[in-house]
């Protein structure tokens, strides 16, 4: 699965929000240019995340953007849900049609699992722990990615 840049812009671009977020607002062109990102697209963004409750405008000179709530109170997966971002691992589309034509392919249980694993992951990391760094019970453990043969960089490291 890979998000796609709705996703990540989003989250980066909350992120950089609460790290910088004081009493005035922060201006879209700051976090664009600090994030390398652009403007245009993180205005269309800013207007999904706005109807979501997720941050506040603010008019005038010193406008900008604040969080609608605390980064503590703010999950990854509510960023994800506000910009309409998925996490289905399996090209099976709801309503009926399957992977297959009628039918679910074989590895159906398998990546929809997954799938499942991702969202609730993302809903269960907060704001501030992106900023600050996500607790290590929240990551794969080292034993499990050891066991698996894997050498994956834990977020925490």
């Amino acid at each position: 699965m890979e998000l796609n840049t709705k996703g990540r812009y989003a989250v980066m671009a909350m992120a950089d929000l609460a790290k910088h977020q004081s009493d005035a607002a922060v201006p879209l062109s700051q976090i664009a240019e600090r994030q390398q990102l652009s403007l245009s697209y993180l205005e269309q963004i800013f207007l999904r995340l706005r109807r979501a409750g997720l941050v506040e405008s603010l008019r005038g000179r010193t406008g900008g953007y604040r969080l609608g709530r605390s980064p503590r109170e703010i999950a990854v997966g509510e960023i994800m849900a506000a910009v309409e971002e998925e996490t289905r691992m399996t090209r099976c589309m709801d309503g009926g049609l399957g992977c297959l034509g009628e039918e679910r392919c074989l590895t159906h249980k398998l990546w929809s699992g997954l799938g499942g694993h991702i969202a609730a992951f993302l809903w269960s990391v907060s704001l501030d722990e992106v900023l600050d760094g996500i607790p290590p019970e929240k990551l794969a453990s080292r034993q499990a990615l050891k066991r698996a043969g894997q050498k994956v960089e834990l977020a925490a490291e």
